[in-house]
Order: structure tokens, then sequence, then C-alpha cells
């Protein structure tokens, strides 16, 4: 298990009002239609990344914890979590958590209640409290993206941008 893929792409599947068989069914299908092309990381549940043949889980700050998680995947799997400051980051260092992903960095539409944005300084404070691969997340675009891996992160999660003008 590599996490820094050499480039490859990241797809999480989110479905935060869908029924466990509904999403099992569309995690399955998503696995189906891209094959082993994409690595696929299921939000918040781990029960369903097993059973979808998923690459990995990303938690939240409410999820499972990340040494819950374990107990139910193999150290094979890829184990994110969200942190929104400072101390969750500390925290998320201290864990068996394989990458965080800290945000959101600018105001996003993705979420209902977002965190509030802690800007690039907020990606810049969080390198210094963790060596592990830094996920920036929340209203990354590709105008704004540069501008946030030159403060620390290792790689970061575009929604919004691409749904609005696709790439081609």
């Amino acid at each position: 298990r590599e996490l820094a893929s050499g480039g490859a792409a990241l797809l999480q599947y989110r479905n935060k009002s869908g029924n466990s068989l509904e999403m099992l069914q569309q995690a399955r299908e998503l696995r189906q239609v891209l094959g082993n092309s994409v690595k696929l990381i299921m939000n918040d549940r781990a029960d369903l990344c097993l059973a979808a043949g998923f690459d990995g889980v990303h938690l939240g700050q409410d999820d499972l914890s990340p040494a819950d998680a374990r107990k139910i995947l193999a150290e094979r799997f890829w184990v994110g979590l969200s942190a929104h400051n400072t101390e969750q980051v500390v925290a998320g260092d201290d864990s068996p958590a394989d990458y965080i992903a800290i945000g959101p960095v600018f105001s996003t539409s993705s979420k209902v209640n977002p965190d509030p944005a802690i800007g690039v300084e907020g990606v810049r404070s969080a390198r210094r409290f963790t060596q592990k691969p830094l996920v920036a997340i929340g209203g990354i675009t590709r105008a704004n993206c540069q501008a946030v891996m030159d403060a620390g992160a290792d790689s970061v999660a575009v929604i919004s941008d691409l749904l609005q003008e696709p790439v081609s």
C-alpha cells in the first residue's frame, strides 16, 4: 500500500443520504466500471469499504476512530481522517490514520454545515504538526491548488470546480 501513488487518481464515494444497500450497490458499480484504474475510498463506512472491494475509508471527526477502523480493515487498506484545526491534526498524527485531510481551506458548497475555512495559512500550520500525507480539502479549484500545495499539502481534493467545468 503506497499512499504517494505516483499521481494515481483517487476517488472518494460519498453518499450522506442513501441507505446501506443503495450505497453498497452504487459502490460496487463504481468498482466494476472503474476496475483498478482508480483507487476508491469509501466515506465514513469501513464495512461498506470491505463489501464493495474499495481501497480504503475516509473518516470524519464524528465517525469511527482510525483505531476502530483498523480493527475492521487490514493494514493494506488506507485509513484517512478529516481534521479542521491543529488539535485534530495532532490527534490524527498520533493515530493509525495513513493520511490527514485538512480543511476546509476555502469556503465550500459541497457540505451543508462546513467548518470555518482555515485558509492557506491553516494548511501551512497543519504541515508543522504532521509528517503524514496531508490532503487539502474544501473550496480547492484548479486556479488555487498550487498555492495550497506550496503551503505544504501533498495533494488536494477537488469537487465543485470539476463538476462545474469538467476537465476534457
